[in-house]
């Protein structure tokens, strides 16, 4: 029985490896046939979807946005020129005041009593005078027929004239009481708006120390201080001169400017001057523009920008922003999809923002496709299934880094 069992054996394990060949090549063609019908459906991945913009010209304006502080067109900060104790205010703090408005009122007894005394002694000298050239008079007829000696007429006549030079003196010192007497009323030296007194009623004022009273600040037309980095100036300058000599804008420069709530100021300026230096400190350039503040909404000190106008470009070529990526040393750079829908990477320069956009200067063309969505799934020289992008439209204002 056991030889059997020896014999049967092998026969029974070349059955079952034939059986096991079958059912393997069976699995194999089974499983092959999947694939194989997804070859038949396209074999490779299809193509990553991305979206695109075309780009387009578009009609532009370019500006400039500059930070500035509003500074009053005149300012005039009120002094003592009289010492004394201060006796009456005479005005509304924060009140529009006119030119030569009285301000302050000074104690005039001290100088009311200089100036008397002054005019005393005009007097005094006048009289002096009547009386020496009289008698420098006399002693000049006396001296021809030796009624007195030359040495008399000399004197009389050096008296006279002393006492002449005496009376201009004195008349020099009644002006000069005249005029301390006269700043113990202080007048408003500009119109405009009075701040704060700096002293009450009762306080020592002093000429010596020119005590500060008040401010006056001319409101109305204003100035706005704006700064530029001077990297920048010269380019502006080369714009605005540009804008100048264009016939269609009648060589007028645009001042706009942007509250600090964010509110747009009702009224344009005009620039004035450009500053001659740079700040050696900050690298900029102040330039100086002029608005009318009729309602005051423009107060001295306060925080503004501005945008500036520069040009106007109807074939101006912009890109998205979320569409230019930049490197360590800032170059922009943006990928496209070209005639054979494939991915390729092109360097731009930008000029300025408008809106959620770039304005492009050089490296692109109008009609190209720039992939705006989906770049993390792509790299350049993949083919891609490029699909139109659209996005809500921004209005055309540029502003320049």
């Amino acid at each position: 029985m056991n030889n059997n069992f020896l014999i049967l054996t092998p026969l029974k394990l070349l059955a079952i490896g034939s059986a096991a060949v079958v059912l393997a090549g069976c699995g194999h063609g089974s499983q092959a046939g999947a694939p194989g019908a997804g070859a038949m459906a396209g074999g490779a991945r299809p193509p990553t979807e991305v979206g695109v913009v075309a780009i387009a010209a578009e009609n532009i304006s370019v500006a400039v946005e500059l930070p500035g502080r509003v500074a009053s067109e005149r300012m005039a900060e009120v002094r003592a020129r009289a010492t004394g104790i201060l006796l009456n205010r005479l005005f509304d703090e924060g009140a529009e005041v006119k030119a030569n408005q009285l301000l302050f009122q000074i104690d005039p007894a001290p100088m009311q009593a200089s100036f008397d005394s002054a005019k005393a002694a005009l007097d005094r000298a006048e009289a002096t005078v009547a009386q020496a050239q009289s008698k420098a008079k006399r002693n000049e007829s006396l001296v021809k027929i030796n009624g007195v000696s030359q040495q008399a007429y000399e004197d009389a006549k050096a008296a006279a004239l002393q006492s002449a030079a005496d009376v201009e003196a004195a008349k020099a010192a009644l002006e000069m009481a005249g005029l301390n007497l006269g700043y113990t009323k202080v007048t408003a030296p500009i119109a405009g708006r009075i701040g704060m007194a700096m002293v009450t009623e009762g306080a020592l004022v002093s000429a010596t120390e020119a005590t500060k009273l008040a401010v006056i600040q001319q409101m109305d037309p204003i100035y706005v201080d704006f700064t530029q980095a001077s990297s920048d100036a010269l380019r502006m300058r080369r714009a605005l001169e540009k804008r100048a000599a264009d016939a269609a804008t009648n060589g007028q420069v645009k001042v706009t400017l942007l509250l600090e709530d964010g509110s747009q100021y009702p009224h344009e300026g005009r620039f004035v001057f450009s500053d001659i230096s740079v700040d050696v400190t900050t690298g900029s350039v102040t330039l100086r523009a002029e608005f009318p503040n009729p309602e005051r909404l423009l107060l001295p000190g306060a925080f503004v920008r501005g945008r500036v106008e520069m040009a106007r470009d109807n074939q101006t070529l912009t890109v998205p922003q979320r569409a230019v990526s930049r490197d360590a040393a800032g170059q922009a750079s943006v990928l496209l999809v070209n005639e054979k829908n494939q991915v390729e990477p092109r360097l731009i320069q930008t000029e300025a923002a408008t809106g959620d956009k770039w304005i492009v200067s050089s490296g692109l063309n109008a009609g190209e496709r720039v992939i705006v969505e989906g770049l993390q799934k792509v790299q350049p020289g993949m083919t891609v299934a490029p699909t139109l992008f659209s996005a809500p439209k921004e209005p055309a204002s540029a502003l320049q880094n």
